[in-house]
C-alpha cells in the first residue's frame, strides 16, 4: 500500500513566483488496483505523481511504501526503492530516437545488472505481451503512435515493478488508441500491478477497470478524493 500523509510541495519557495502545486494531500492507495488522478490542467496531478513514484521530495508530510517510510531517505537508496518499485508512462513515451525498441525497453534494468540473455528474454517477452514483437529491431521514431505508447509500457515492466505510474498516456492518442491502452491497464491490474494515473482523459477516468478516481484541483483532493 501506498500512503500519503498530509504532503505538500512548493517550488521557489520563499520567492516572489512561489507555487504550491500539492497543498496536504493524504491519500491511501489500496495494492493491485488502478487509480486515476483526475481533474484540469495546473491542479496538481503530474507533481503528486512525481513525489508518489519518489522522483520528486515533498516539501513537507511524509510517504510511506510497503510500510516504509521513503520521505527522508538518502537519495542512493530512494533511487534503488523507485528503481525496482516504480515503472513510469510518460505523456509523450520518451522513446530514444536512433535506438532500437528492443533496447527502448532494455534501459531501465542496465543500471540494475544482471545477466544480458535473461534480459533480453524478458525484454522481447514484454514487446510480445503487447503485440510489438515485430517491431523489436525498429527505431524509435519509426512507430506509431500506438506502438510507441505500447513500447513505453513495455519498458516501464522491464525491472518487474510493483506499481505503474502513467503521466496523461492518452493525451496525444486517439479514442482507438485510448480504449486499448485502457485495456493493458487491465491486464497490468490482472497481473497483480497496482497502477496510478493522472488524467482528465473521460475514456481513462470512465474506464471499467478504474477502481477509484480521485479528484484534483488547486493542489488539493477535490469531491470524492477528499
Amino acid at each position: 500500500m501506498i500512503e500519503l500523509r498530509d504532503v505538500r510541495k512548493v517550488y521557489n519557495e520563499g520567492r516572489p513566483d512561489e507555487l504550491t502545486a500539492v497543498d496536504g494531500v493524504s491519500l491511501k492507495i489500496e495494492p493491485h488496483t488502478v487509480t486515476v488522478l483526475r481533474g484540469p490542467s495546473g491542479s496538481g496531478k503530474t507533481s503528486l505523481l512525481s513525489l508518489i513514484g519518489a522522483m520528486a521530495r515533498p516539501t513537507s508530510g511524509r510517504i510511506v511504501v510497503d510500510g516504509r517510510e521513503i520521505t527522508s531517505l538518502p537519495e542512493r537508496f530512494l533511487t534503488d526503492v523507485r528503481r525496482a518499485t516504480f515503472g513510469f508512462v510518460f505523456q509523450q513515451g520518451n522513446l530514444i530516437r536512433g535506438v532500437t525498441t528492443l533496447e527502448n525497453v532494455m534501459l531501465p534494468a542496465y543500471p540494475l545488472g544482471g545477466p544480458r540473455p535473461a534480459l533480453l528474454a524478458r525484454a522481447r517477452a514484454l514487446l510480445d505481451m503487447l503485440d510489438l514483437g515485430h517491431r523489436a529491431g525498429s527505431k524509435a521514431e519509426w512507430l506509431s503512435g500506438g506502438e510507441a505508447q505500447r513500447a513505453a509500457i513495455a519498458r516501464a515492466l522491464v525491472n518487474e515493478p510493483k506499481v505503474i505510474i502513467a503521466d496523461e498516456p492518452t493525451a496525444h492518442l486517439d479514442t482507438k488508441l485510448s480504449r486499448e491502452f485502457m485495456e493493458f491497464v487491465a491486464r497490468l491490474k490482472a497481473r497483480e500491478k497496482t497502477v496510478i494515473i493522472a488524467s482528465h482523459d473521460p475514456l481513462v477516468c470512465d474506464a471499467p477497470t478504474v477502481d477509484r478516481a480521485v479528484g484534483m484541483r488547486d493542489g488539493r483532493l477535490d469531491g470524492d478524493g477528499a
